[in-house]
């Protein structure tokens, strides 16, 4: 029972990824907004247009099937890949901890413009979790008999 509960607390992180996050991406990629997409431009990726499209989904569609307990190992899964690359790629969190630890140097002007990565990380191990440990009891999927 608690093993579920807290689960179902997790899940609810999922939530907020998809209205905090997920949502507002999804609502300017369908009016015609480009701010999204040259920053996935700017990382890098090819056909920018497909992949902001693939982060957002992510974040909207995962967010819900993880906090409705909804095909959510693989819900939460497609959200985990996608902070993966919030924090990794965007945000640049491995020389940002580099960094921080006096590893190497990177000066004030990268560190700002490449955010923080505290929250992409945060979702990153939530969502890694939950693909791990599966929906619990109270889910769509524990009703429905999957795990």
């Amino acid at each position: 029972m608690a093993r579920d509960l807290g689960l179902l607390i997790l899940r609810l992180a999922g939530l907020y990824l998809a209205l905090a996050h997920g949502w507002s991406k999804v609502v300017g990629l369908a009016s015609g907004q480009t701010g999204f997409v040259e920053g996935v431009a700017s990382m890098g990726f090819p056909v920018a247009l497909a992949f902001a499209w693939a982060a957002a989904l992510a974040e909207f569609v995962g967010g819900l099937g993880v906090a409705f307990g909804l095909f959510t190992r693989w819900a939460a899964a497609f959200a985990a890949v996608n902070m993966f690359v919030a924090a990794f790629v965007r945000h640049h969190a491995l020389s940002q901890l580099l960094s921080w630890l006096g590893i190497v140097s990177v000066s004030d002007e990268a560190l700002k413009s490449w955010g923080r990565p505290e929250l992409a990380l945060t979702y990153l191990i939530i969502m890694a979790g939950v693909a791990l440990l599966g929906p619990g009891r109270f889910s769509i999927d524990a009703r429905q008999g999957r795990k």
